[in-house]
């Protein structure tokens, strides 16, 4: 297991349970400024999560297979608890959202002024921009998020390359260390196998001389 990644993981799981028990608290609040604070607090929050799940993937993906599969299976979970927070607060967001809508209706049912629409036009103005913005971001934050991983698997498949090149070596290493072992052992049995020849030679030739010596000496 990464520790790198059990670090990510404990702040996410805190995280987390901040995030559910900050979404039900905000719903009881009365609206105002402490509401809209404490929904900035929520999305800051998720954003944070969001950036905590990209580290995890990252993390998981740069680790053995064995593990990365692992992680990743814990990744899901993860992401699946992430998507429930941002529909919670999605949920209860455009519940205060429809509720103020209703409220302004009921000051005038029959009227709408022209400030009231300018209002209105410039509200579905500027969320429109907000939401392009973040399509916008979450285009990049994705072509960033698949750069990195095809970046981490690419050094993955290096390092395994690698060490796969060192398995390699080390059986090299071992062969030739092999290798020296024999032939050290056949050296010694040819110097051994020379001292017996050069022994037989010299017997042979004393036996000889002595021979010729105990003919000789008889005629």
């Amino acid at each position: 297991m990464s520790e790198v990644f059990e670090g990510y993981e404990r702040q996410y799981c805190e995280l987390s349970t901040n995030l559910s028990r900050k979404c039900s608290s905000a719903s009881l609040l009365p609206d105002g400024d402490q509401k809209k604070e404490k929904y900035s607090e929520i999305q800051s929050g998720l954003d944070d999560a969001d950036a905590l799940i990209r580290k995890m993937d990252l993390e998981a993906r740069s680790l053995q297979p064995n593990v990365k599969a692992m992680l990743l299976a814990k990744l899901r979970e993860y992401k699946s608890d992430l998507n429930k927070l941002k529909r919670e607060f999605k949920r209860v967001s455009s519940s205060d959202a429809h509720e103020e809508l209703l409220e302004s209706g009921k000051a005038d049912p029959n009227v709408v002024s022209g400030e009231q629409r300018e209002r209105l036009a410039m509200s579905v103005e500027r969320i429109n921009q907000s939401g392009e913005r973040i399509r916008e971001s979450r285009r990049v934050m994705l072509e960033t998020e698949e750069l990195g991983i095809s970046i981490v698997e690419d050094l993955n498949q290096q390092r395994e390359t690698l060490l796969n090149s060192r398995n390699k070596l080390h059986g090299v290493d071992d062969a030739i260390s092999k290798s020296k072992k024999v032939l050290s052992s056949m050296s010694r049995r040819m110097t051994r196998n020379k001292w017996i020849v050069g022994s037989i030679i010299v017997a042979l030739v004393i036996a000889i001389i002595f021979i010729l010596f105990y003919k000789l000496s008889h005629h």
